[in-house]
């Protein structure tokens, strides 16, 4: 099965875009059962509500309304420097909007999501070993499986811990998305002085060349509506020795309230899709979960 195709299935019927009352408003999503999350499934009297925050209107990073005639995006298209190409399949335009590929979601409009269709994010998943005083790696004593640790941050808006990513700028490149986003969440690049920018900068450069891709597609995200949603690429950057990123000076910056080394297992309640991803690295290193 293609990478692409795994988190799409895990999510076919979103169990996180169809949680009542969207997030930061009180608008109620329509309650759309299992068997009609599917866009083949006929619905003739689907009629959800429509929202878009107030928050996206006239923001430099997010899309005009439909309704502007002046507004004429590339649907599934690389459009100027906004990539409208999801990572999942080519999504249809009904009446002018795109339809969510994995289906309906009980919303209408784009919510908090600044783009119609896709919102690309890209998610760092820097880990190491956990290790004793010793320096030892600790092994579980019920699955007799080291036990892995991952940068985890906790989000100012929900207040779940999660991977410390962020949304792709217009015209930039994910690898470029991955170690922003890790230095303003995880080491607050943002409050540092332009010397400490630089020491940062020269810390991570090496860390950040070795990433392997865990995931790439669809992201059941409680911020998705019908016509927008949010995807993801997904990197693992591991310390296999611990004797790099175990010293980088963790602090909470930006959309992170605080930030730690997590020990993961099946237990851990994440925001999104954050606990599958972190289920296919355990498995890529045959760690405990």
């Amino acid at each position: 099965m293609k990478l692409v195709n795994v988190l799409c299935l895990l999510n076919m019927t979103h169990i996180k875009c169809r949680n009542g009352v969207y997030l930061f408003s009180n608008i109620a999503r329509l309650t759309v059962p299992d068997e009609l999350v599917s866009w083949d499934q006929e619905w003739l009297d689907y009629n959800p509500p429509n929202y878009t925050s107030k928050g996206v209107f006239n923001k430099p990073w997010a899309d005009p309304d439909l309704t502007d005639l002046d507004f004429k995006p590339k649907w599934n298209e690389q459009d100027g420097p906004v990539n409208r190409v999801s990572y999942t399949s080519c999504y249809k335009i009904e009446n002018g909007y795109p339809l969510n590929p994995i289906g309906r979601t009980g919303l209408r409009g784009r919510g908090l999501l600044g783009k119609w269709g896709p919102n690309h994010a890209a998610d760092p998943i820097v880990t190491r070993w956990k290790r004793d005083f010793k320096n030892s790696i600790v092994v579980d004593s019920d699955t007799s499986k080291p036990i892995l640790q991952f940068c985890a941050i906790q989000r100012r808006d929900t207040k779940e811990w999660a991977i410390p990513g962020g949304m792709v700028d217009s015209g930039e490149k994910v690898s470029e998305t991955l170690r922003r986003e890790f230095q303003e969440e995880a080491l607050n690049s943002l409050e540092a002085t332009e010397e400490e920018k630089i020491k940062l900068n020269e810390m991570i450069a090496d860390f950040f060349k070795n990433g392997q891709k865990i995931y790439e597609g669809y992201v059941d995200d409680p911020r998705n509506t019908d016509n927008s949603w949010m995807e993801t690429v997904a990197y693992n950057f591991h310390d296999d020795c611990g004797t790099s990123v175990g010293k980088f000076p963790l602090q909470a910056g930006d959309d992170a309230s605080k930030v730690q080394w997590m020990d993961i297992s099946r237990n851990l309640n994440l925001y999104a899709s954050h606990l599958n991803f972190i289920k296919m690295v355990c498995e890529k290193y045959s760690a405990h979960w």
